[in-house]
């Protein structure tokens, strides 16, 4: 019962196939493409990959991105399924203003991140923090009630914002410094701390709310280069989407 897991971001498709459709399955084999290349994958990566018997994906790059990826899906006999956030999905509650409207990856993390904790056996309040081409910053109760959370640019969208509106900085990437010296430090300097004061900040409000110190989660393809600046307790686990996928399609076999 082999089963395939599709993340679709702003900038790649990831996937992954796993043995089984349920938290903690074995992963078989893994893959990533920018979205550029993804016409070829029927060809390419999943050309040689034994045929899924079923697959679950979180798209928020866009319906036409979503159609192309479903071309290359004909290879085998699967129906291709898709997330849409929901008001009770996976374990958690969600309390967006309109659920629907909640990214799905969003949507499928705040599971990932609840099926870590339940399966721990220990009720927490959760932060959970994606950093990709824009950064979200999100909040679970104990009881996996999501309170609301922050939405910020990333890396990238920062300096192209900052190149755009300004004279002279189109520099190098630089590092992260307690006091830089230079433009290209400044810059990536600049950027990592307003990505970490807003992580910090959620963390007071959440554990203001609780009344307990929440446990940090961390995902997304540029998570590992904020995470060092991150002096708050913290882990990164880069497959959260997709543990947040195989929980909810374990929850509708078991339907």
């Amino acid at each position: 019962m082999s089963f395939l897991a599709i993340d679709i971001g702003n900038t790649r498709l990831k996937w992954a196939l796993y043995a089984s459709p349920q938290p903690g399955a074995v992963l078989l084999q893994h893959g990533a493409v920018f979205l550029e290349n993804i016409d070829r994958l029927a060809e390419t990566e999943w050309a040689a990959l034994p045929a899924p018997h079923s697959m679950l994906g979180c798209n928020v790059a866009g319906d036409a991105v979503r159609r192309r990826v479903e071309e290359q899906l004909e290879l085998w006999d699967i129906e291709p399924r898709w997330v849409v956030s929901a008001a009770h999905a996976g374990g958690i509650t969600n309390g967006y203003d309109h659920p629907s409207r909640l990214g799905t990856d969003r949507f499928v993390a705040l599971i990932g991140a609840r099926s870590l904790v339940v399966r721990r056996g220990l009720p927490r309040a959760c932060l959970v923090v994606m950093v990709g081409t824009a950064v979200t910053v999100d909040a679970l109760d104990a009881e996996g009630h999501f309170l609301g959370g922050l939405i910020l640019p990333g890396h990238g969208i920062m300096l192209r914002a900052l190149e755009g509106g300004t004279a002279g900085l189109r520099v190098p990437t630089g590092e992260v410094r307690e006091f830089p010296t230079n433009t290209s430090d400044a810059l990536t300097s600049g950027g990592t701390y307003a990505i970490v004061g807003a992580i910090e900040r959620m963390h007071r409000h959440l554990q203001r709310r609780s009344g307990q110190s929440p446990l940090t989660v961390m995902t997304g393809g540029a998570g590992w280069k904020v995470a060092p600046a991150v002096e708050l307790e913290h882990e990164l686990h880069e497959s959260l989407i997709f543990d947040g996928i195989l929980a909810l399609q374990a929850q509708r076999l078991a339907l």
